[in-house]
């Protein structure tokens, strides 16, 4: 949130761009701020785009009663294990079998209370089916439980027409059939629906070397490589980049598939406080200062692992610092644009573009197909030394099954269409859709009184819930109201931060945006959702223009 003082609120305060922990050097403009000149290859240049996020703090008594929430919830818990021990309740969970007692145990009953006792309650407002493509609306099979969400049964009935606000499909081209896809079922007749094969063996196809010489050019670096699983991407190729006497300098909000391939390498991991920069810094003054523990050798190679877009909290790397940082102190930058790649940048090409700065600054630019794409599949791409060794090293291409030629053909197509390769606009008209679309939400949001987390510009917009009754009363409402919302609690989020994440796409029209704004400010009312102290009125008028849909 933006002030005419030029700071941002950020965890309920102001914070001033020249104070230090943002990084401000006289001389060469503010780097959290509106201009930054850095002086690369002998030229200067400008990152225009100002980093103003908001971590609004809750007030104090939501964070109290969340916690009593979750306090009483674990009472109740124990209570009721200790009713299935003496068999009073019928105990729904696995357990070992009587002639097992004496095995090392494969449930762990502890570790699968908060399972057990307080997801189970709410277990419903989750893998709902769907019997739909994922475009702007889809049909949700409709299912009921018997046993408090043990198990479900469905009732034949589908939910039509659910406004879809949980797909990642920010441009839209995750649709059902067309006649634009006539290409895809060319490839699936002439190629099959798989490969059977690793790419190291037979499963190299010539539509591989197409997507990979493609995204290359749209990267506008020297070589890509794809690989048929995203997680998979992260997980099984950093630990072919980093190994035993290397660093990795990992921000704490990174992705589970990141953190997987971390601990697999087999590095030292230290994490650094969410787009910290100054305790980035000082983690990399120390790992310069004193290496390796014990030893006192220098790390082999010290690596900073960072997204372009944070899933669960919206927010945008700050890229221009951490590429200084990382040049200063001779490190390497491995960045995961899962989310920002095809949504962010004014063609697309996500945070690099974003920032307006040179390709090589950042070494490995990692990305999946699943969001903007409308695919599956991930990619590593950079300097051709780098993907040439991931060939012959990386786990994903020795042993995982290539990616399947239809997916390829749809990244191909889409990719095409982002480019303006197709002949038309229609790619950078989806881009600019986007933004608008995103940039509506989130003001509305605002203007309502919620909570919301992330960059201005992020497609991704996180609500804040709090409460654990309270997440599942808002999904099984919005639900009601014909509307698919994905809500997230621990742990895949701090305990007392749960939240509704909310995926913009170039597909939503106003109407669908207006119809969830309204849902949303009946709902704020009802479950007393606004926390926000910072609201701008208390019941914003939508727009009234007309509805500024796709044009064909």
């Amino acid at each position: 949130m933006a002030n005419p003082g030029g700071g941002a609120v950020c965890n309920g305060t102001l914070h001033n761009h020249k104070n230090p922990s943002h990084g401000s050097q006289s001389g060469t403009g503010t780097k959290n701020g509106i201009m930054k000149e850095a002086q690369q290859n002998g030229k200067p240049h400008f990152y225009e785009n100002l980093i103003v996020e908001s971590f609004e703090e809750a007030p104090l008594h939501v964070l109290v009663f969340t916690y009593m929430g979750y306090g009483i919830g674990t009472l109740f818990g124990y209570f009721r294990d200790f009713l299935r021990n003496w068999g009073i309740e019928k105990c729904n969970a696995a357990v070992e079998r009587e002639e097992q007692k004496d095995f090392v145990p494969l449930y762990q009953d502890f570790e699968n209370f908060y399972t057990r006792n307080l997801y189970m309650r709410i277990r419903d407002n989750w893998n709902r089916p769907i019997c739909s493509a994922p475009g702007p609306h889809f049909d949700v099979v409709e299912r009921v439980s018997d046993d408090y969400n043990w198990t479900f049964r469905f009732t034949g009935r589908i939910i039509k027409d659910v406004i879809n606000m949980g797909s990642y499909n920010f441009l839209g081209l995750a649709v059902k059939y067309n006649e634009s896809m006539k290409t895809i079922k060319d490839v699936l007749e002439t190629y099959g629906s798989g490969v059977a094969s690793t790419r190291h063996e037979m499963g190299t196809l010539d539509k591989h070397k197409e997507l990979e010489d493609l995204m290359a050019k749209f990267l506008n670096v020297e070589a890509a490589m794809v690989f048929g699983m995203g997680f998979a991407t992260n997980s099984m190729n950093i630990p072919a980049l980093v190994g035993k006497g290397c660093l990795i300098l990992s921000d704490e909000l990174n992705h589970t598939s990141i953190v997987l391939g971390a601990r697999l390498s087999g590095a030292t991991i230290r994490p650094f406080k969410h787009n910290n920069i100054e305790d980035l810094e000082k983690l990399l003054r120390e790992a310069i200062i004193y290496g390796q523990p014990r030893t006192r050798r220098a790390w082999k190679k010290i690596l900073i692992l960072v997204e372009g877009i944070y899933s669960m909290e919206g927010s945008i790397v700050n890229l221009p610092q951490i590429v200084a940082l990382k040049k200063k102190y001779k490190a390497y930058l491995y960045m995961d644009e899962a989310h920002s790649i095809g949504a962010l940048g004014p063609t697309g090409r996500g945070v690099r573009e974003y920032f307006g700065m040179n390709p090589d600054d950042v070494d490995v630019y990692m990305g999946t197909f699943t969001k903007s794409f409308g695919s599956s599949g991930g990619y590593i791409a950079g300097k051709k030394e780098l993907v040439d060794y991931l060939r012959v090293h990386s786990h994903s291409a020795v042993y995982a099954t290539s990616m399947s030629p239809p997916i390829a053909e749809q990244i191909i197509r889409s990719l095409k269409l982002i480019m303006g390769l197709d002949g038309t606009t229609q790619g950078l008209q989806r881009i600019q859709q986007l933004a608008k679309n995103t940039k509506y939400f989130r003001e509305k949001l605002k203007e309502l009184g919620f909570i919301i987390y992330g960059n201005d510009k992020s497609p991704v917009v996180p609500v804040l819930l709090y409460m654990p009754s309270k997440v599942a009363a808002f999904a099984r409402h919005m639900l009601e109201r014909k509307i698919g919302v994905v809500v997230v609690g621990f742990p895949a989020t701090p305990l007392a931060e749960a939240r509704a994440r909310f995926c913009i796409s170039a597909a939503h029209t106003q109407e669908m945006l207006d119809t969830v704004l309204e849902a949303l400010d009946e709902m704020g009312d009802l479950l007393h959702l606004k926390y926000s102290r910072h609201r701008k009125s208390a019941r914003p008028v939508l727009n009234d223009e007309m509805s500024f849909e796709l044009d064909d």
